[in-house]
């Protein structure tokens, strides 16, 4: 009786994870901007990287951008300001923070750390425990709702990044 031959292997050799991407270009004021819109800002810490960011940001986010960091430092003075993963982050200068934002092509999207624990709850829900989104659109910016949304999320506990 003749023996059946071996069986081989049916992995496939190893190939490359990742494929190489192409870099992204800028745009014609030099800016190089992500899906969406969102600005690629080389991270750091202090207003001047925010501000950088913020006069990055396309169109009329960059209007949203301005009145949310105008709004944040009036209601925390002392704020400690970065972007991280071309994101502002915004916090209490020890490492941790307490908000973020993001351009997205239709909206701004505000990250509350801790909104779950704020009044009202910031409107859109996330699957992270205590994190809480505002989304804002173009007109849509209410300063009295969300100054006092930054008053409470500035005396919550920040997330260390």
């Amino acid at each position: 009786m003749a023996k059946a031959p071996a069986k081989k292997s049916a992995k496939a050799p190893a190939k490359s994870a990742m494929k190489a991407r192409k870099p992204l270009k800028p745009d014609a004021d030099g800016v190089v901007r992500l899906s969406g819109g969102n600005p690629q800002i080389a991270k750091g810490h202090g207003d001047e990287v925010v501000q950088a960011f913020i006069k990055a940001m396309p169109g009329w986010t960059r209007g949203i951008g301005a009145d949310i960091d105008r709004v944040i430092s009036r209601v925390m003075p002392k704020v400690a300001k970065a972007v991280k993963w071309n994101t502002p982050l915004y916090g209490f200068g020890d490492g941790t923070w307490f908000l973020a934002f993001h351009v997205y092509a239709r909206y701004v999207k505000v990250s509350f750390f801790h909104g779950a624990e704020m009044t009202p709850l910031p409107p859109v829900a996330s699957k992270v425990k205590h994190v809480r989104y505002l989304h804002i659109g173009e007109g849509e910016f209410d300063e009295k709702q969300f100054a006092s949304w930054v008053k409470q999320a500035s005396k919550l506990p920040g997330d260390k990044m």
